[in-house]
């Protein structure tokens, strides 16, 4: 049975969760008519379809513990996945990182992640969570779209010059439910 839970100083290890490859299999491709944000779908050929996996984060737990909750999701003693949560300036929890084993996707792990994530939200005074996937990571834009997040922006600029050139960053936000009360004390006063 998995269980959630922040990872403390103890456990700081488990904040070490090696990446692992992803499926590509097309690309996200948002547009924004009205107002309103919608997205298409852009099916890989097979010849280029595959894989694509993530470098190892060198994470310092010290240095990062003051403005990131680590959050992990645990079979027994194993850590099999990881969310990481950033507090911003904004009115936002900011999902920084968001990985599961290999074997365990598809079993509701990354939606466990996501549910503790906006229970973390509601107690720190935040609207909701928002988070960015690159567009060619289609499985990841889907399942964020999945989990009630909505399209809130795009960058196709982000990567240029770079060797991820040709890519660009979805912006994701989720609002905690509109009758959802903030503790006064840590709400924004006149910020919707």
């Amino acid at each position: 049975m998995i269980e959630i839970r922040v990872i403390d100083k103890a456990a700081a290890a488990d904040i070490h969760l090696p990446n692992e490859p992803f499926a590509l299999t097309g690309r996200m491709v948002p547009s924004l008519q009205n107002g309103v944000w919608d997205y298409g779908i852009e099916p890989f050929a097979p010849a280029d379809a595959g894989e694509m996996c993530f470098p190892d984060e060198d994470y310092d737990y010290d240095a990062m513990s003051q403005d990131c909750v680590f959050v992990g999701a645990y079979d027994g003693d194993e850590c099999v996945g990881l969310a990481v949560w950033r507090r911003e300036w904004h009115r936002y929890l900011y999902l920084y990182d968001l990985k599961v084993n290999r074997a365990r996707r598809g079993q509701g792990v990354g939606s466990m992640l996501i549910a503790h994530g906006l229970s973390l939200a509601r107690t720190l005074g935040k609207r909701g969570l928002t988070t960015v996937g690159q567009d060619n990571n289609l499985n990841a834009c889907r399942f964020y779209l999945k989990q009630g997040f909505r399209i809130g922006g795009f960058n196709n600029r982000v990567y240029d010059g770079t060797s991820q050139a040709g890519k660009a960053d979805i912006y994701f936000y989720l609002d905690l439910a509109p009758d959802t009360e903030l503790p006064s004390d840590q709400a924004e006063k006149g910020t919707e």
